[in-house]
């Protein structure tokens, strides 16, 4: 299952990646925004899917959208169990990293800084990329968690 949530300024690439993750094959619940509104606010849109994601952890991913991401990283980082990683664009290997070794459980993107081709290519290779499952990386996770 992914979680999906976003403000006005990931809205339209919501919407895409919705079409594009259902196209894959995923089952994806939306959380809101359910409309463009300029005034809305992401943490009305993000804790909702880091909710849904704290209460299934193994079964589920969430994806949270904002102008830069970041606001949105932070607000979902105060839910205990979540892990999620910013991606603007660039470099994809952080993308891979952020799985493979952080086991990230929701990716936050900033729309002000991506093209929703790249979003879509960026969101398959998260969602694709595995957690290695290292000791170490098992090790550092539980740290984070406790």
């Amino acid at each position: 299952m992914i979680y999906i949530g976003s403000d006005h300024a990931g809205f339209q690439l919501k919407e895409k990646l919705i079409s594009f993750l259902k196209d894959l094959g995923y089952e994806v619940e939306d959380k809101g925004a359910f409309s463009y509104d300029p005034q809305d606010d992401y943490p009305d849109f993000v804790i909702p899917v880091a909710r849904a994601v704290e209460n299934d952890p193994e079964h589920s991913r969430g994806i949270v959208i904002g102008k830069s991401g970041q606001g949105e990283a932070m607000c979902a980082n105060r839910i205990k169990g979540i892990r999620a990683s910013v991606w603007y664009g660039g470099n994809r290997e952080p993308l891979r990293l952020s799985r493979a070794h952080n086991d990230a459980n929701i990716l936050s993107l900033g729309a002000g800084f991506l093209e929703a081709n790249e979003a879509l290519e960026a969101v398959k290779l998260w969602l694709e990329t595995p957690f290695s499952g290292d000791e170490k990386h098992i090790r550092r996770i539980k740290k984070l968690d406790n």
